[in-house]
């Protein structure tokens, strides 16, 4: 059963700054900002969310087909997805434009301050879901806002259940449009901070959210998640990771042991113990998608 991840491919250029951001940036001072980090070192980095998530997905046994698009520099991308065995059938190449970059910068205290170029990222609607037997699940994560819309409406009418993971992306959009992606929904699934917005734009709570969909999941980073189905929540404990080494991608591993879960017929609660494992595993490897799950216990 083939998976379609509707999201960003880009470039992540991770930089670490070995202070603390709230030690340089003053509060009384925000109306002036001008702060300079120095980040002793760089890297770059394949990701983007449907990237990090069809990785994720590929490591568990699962069949990802990410959906988005790459730019004149993104030969590497597909050809690394073709190493790893990820179809590209709905990637597109858009030869004007570079492919979405991320700037993103974490302190000692895996707090981050990303800059994102868009790119190539915003043609992504130029690609359309299609009804096919072999495509039995989708997931709408961080995208071009045309595309996260589009994509929601052809995953409805191809009768696709899917997940709305606005992420990032949840402030382009007003609460009816979030309400409608819903609606639309079969889960839906967002971190703390995310939850609140959601709620606080459309209106209801997340007891009332869970009741319009078979789930919805709230990742609470560290202290595990929230499981909220008909209304009623319950509490996945953390999994304690070797070592936090990079926090660049962990949202994204956990989707991708999401899907895993959903397309083995799991109870959600059941998926989000998977994806708290595989988090954790994430995070003491450093970039989104360089980690392995030898030894994973599932």
């Amino acid at each position: 059963m083939a998976a379609v991840i509707c999201g960003s491919l880009a470039f992540d250029n991770i930089m670490n700054f070995e202070g603390r951001f709230a030690e340089q940036i003053l509060p009384d001072q925000l109306h002036i900002l001008n702060v300079s980090f120095l980040v002793p070192s760089l890297r770059r980095d394949f990701g983007g969310c449907a990237g990090n998530i069809a990785y994720a997905l590929k490591l568990l046994g699962g069949e990802p087909l990410p959906m988005g698009a790459v730019g004149s520099d993104g030969g590497d991308y597909l050809q690394r997805f073709d190493k790893l065995g990820i179809r590209t059938e709905f990637v597109l190449r858009v030869d004007d434009t570079y492919t979405a970059q991320a700037m993103i910068m974490t302190d000692q205290d895996n707090n981050q301050i990303t800059a994102f170029h868009p790119g190539a990222m915003m043609q992504a609607h130029q690609v359309k879901v299609p009804a096919r037997q072999d495509i039995r699940l989708g997931m709408i994560s961080p995208d071009g806002r045309d595309a996260m819309l589009q994509h929601a409406e052809q995953f409805q009418a191809a009768g696709i259940p899917f997940v709305f993971d606005p992420g990032q992306g949840l402030p382009m959009f007003d609460g009816w449009e979030l309400a409608n992606f819903i609606e639309q929904a079969t889960w839906v699934t967002v971190n703390d901070y995310e939850g609140k917005m959601l709620s606080e734009r459309t209106g209801w709570s997340s007891a009332e959210i869970s009741r319009r969909v078979r789930g919805l999941v709230v990742t609470l980073g560290g202290d595990g998640c929230e499981v909220w189905v008909d209304g009623e929540v319950t509490r996945v404990p953390p999994e304690q990771p070797a070592a936090i080494v990079d926090p660049t991608g962990c949202g994204d591993a956990w989707r991708g042991a999401l899907l895993y879960g959903l397309e083995q017929g799991w109870t959600l609660a059941r998926c989000a113990e998977l994806g708290n494992k595989v988090g954790a595993i994430k995070i003491a490897s450093r970039g989104p998608q360089n980690y392995t799950l030898d030894g994973l216990k599932r």
